[in-house]
């Protein structure tokens, strides 16, 4: 059965419908020919004001199927509907997009080391990622990550960003990263020997992460020092902690912002 082309929707003898949208602020909208995704922000002569989850504007021109929503194209026509009231941002300092239905999940993808890491990530820039359509995976260490990469398969549009814990000059996870050699991969990280200790310490009611003797594992021995219980309970305390980015250090934030930029890069 032959695929039909955006231009197929508008031509030929059985031409299909499409649906028209009220050009209402904060809808999600990409355009097909760029890939590039934003929310509306407004309509004037002639051309619809998307902007990204950087605050940055980009115009395009309006037209029958100019657009695409959830995937499927649509003609936007003119709301009459008040003005939407001011916007809020979201955890990570973006503008959020108000009644977001998630974009069709991209073939790129962000890795993490764990469960812990993806949850945090999840908390800051949950709303973020599901406007760009980018899911993130628990990559459970990286000893195994060059394998890892080879069975994905990357290539043009098919991109990695990876995110490594105690990412400095002489660790284990610097030498594994060094070995990794291919474009469509970015390999980030931050100095911390666990994602935890990218949290402020004020954030969780504490004055400073406590030292942990060599030999001992680290949320086991943090735990233990500030009286958390089990680690499984700590991560709740440190979890319930995070409301926003200001909550976490800076070389976390740097580091997830550039691999949501690359993985969301719409000349790759």
């Amino acid at each position: 059965m032959r695929s039909h082309s955006y231009d197929d929707i508008l031509s030929g003898p059985r031409r299909r419908k499409v649906p028209e949208v009220p050009a209402e602020p904060g809808l999600v909208l990409e355009d097909p020919a760029s890939g590039y995704c934003g929310a509306l922000v407004k309509i004037e002569y002639g051309n619809a004001v998307l902007e990204d989850r950087h605050g940055n504007h980009r115009v395009f021109p309006l037209g029958p199927a100019a657009f695409l929503l959830e995937g499927k194209p649509v003609t936007l026509v003119p709301s009459r509907k008040p003005a939407a009231p001011a916007r809020t941002t979201s955890a990570s300092g973006s503008v959020r997009v108000e009644g977001l239905k998630a974009r069709v999940a991209r073939d790129s993808r962000i890795w993490v080391e764990g469960k812990h890491d993806a949850e945090l990530v999840e908390r800051v820039w949950g709303h973020d990622l599901r406007v760009e359509g980018v899911v993130v995976e628990p990559l459970d260490g990286v000893d195994v990550l060059a394998e890892r990469i080879a069975e994905f398969g990357t290539g043009p549009g098919r991109r990695l960003g990876v995110l490594v814990d105690h990412l400095v000059p002489g660790s284990k996870e610097s030498r594994l990263v060094a070995a990794i050699d291919d474009e469509n991969v970015l390999v980030t990280g931050h100095p911390y020997v666990d994602v935890w200790q990218a949290v402020k310490p004020a954030s969780v009611g504490i004055r400073q992460w406590p030292s942990v003797p060599k030999g001992v594992e680290w949320k086991e021995g943090v735990c233990a020092a500030l009286r958390w219980g089990e680690p499984y309970e700590g991560w709740q305390r440190v979890l319930a902690g995070v409301s926003s980015f200001r909550d976490l250090e800076t070389p976390l934030i740097g580091a997830v912002e550039r691999l949501i930029d690359f993985v969301t890069d719409p000349e790759a």
